[in-house]
């Protein structure tokens, strides 16, 4: 099994809890791959591999409840270029700041409702990180990413 990572993030948070969950969960799987979202279309979510791959979106909010700049090419051809995912399973961690109560976690909520949109499939909740929490988001979500690839797994 591969879990494959993709990134959106503006200030590298969202990228550094990606790179502890790989350092940190590298014995569940054969491999995790990490990809920002720069340069990612849809066919990131081919149909050939996907019995194989689990993935887990992990981005940022950006601004007035937005996804953050680097994902917003992927989160809008998830739109423009709509495709069938019912063979995609996938997990969601979002990371936000409760201070903007009225959009907190959005980038991660927005994913989650478009991805769920095209029949894809979540497992497990959608993870939410406060950053006025005063927690470590990398600690929390590896902690999160364990019980949930744990739960994925077991569910292949």
């Amino acid at each position: 099994m591969k879990l494959k990572i993709l990134v959106g993030t503006m200030t590298s948070t969202a990228q550094y809890v990606a790179q502890s969950i790989e350092m940190d969960c590298a014995d569940l799987l054969d491999t995790i791959e990490v990809l920002m979202m720069d340069d990612l279309g849809v066919d990131v979510f081919e149909s050939s591999a996907a019995q194989d791959v689990l993935y887990l979106i992990c981005t940022s909010t950006y601004g007035s409840g937005d996804v953050p700049d680097n994902a917003r090419a992927l989160y809008i051809a998830l739109d423009e270029q709509p495709r069938d995912l019912s063979h995609v399973r996938y997990g969601v961690i979002a990371l936000g700041d409760r201070t903007y109560m009225q959009t907190f976690c959005f980038g991660g909520k927005h994913f989650d409702e478009r991805l769920q949109g095209l029949g894809a499939q979540r497992v497990g909740e959608v993870w939410q990180h406060d950053a006025s929490s005063g927690t470590l988001p990398e600690t929390e979500g590896t902690t999160w990413c364990r019980q949930w690839l744990t739960q994925a797994l077991a569910n292949a």
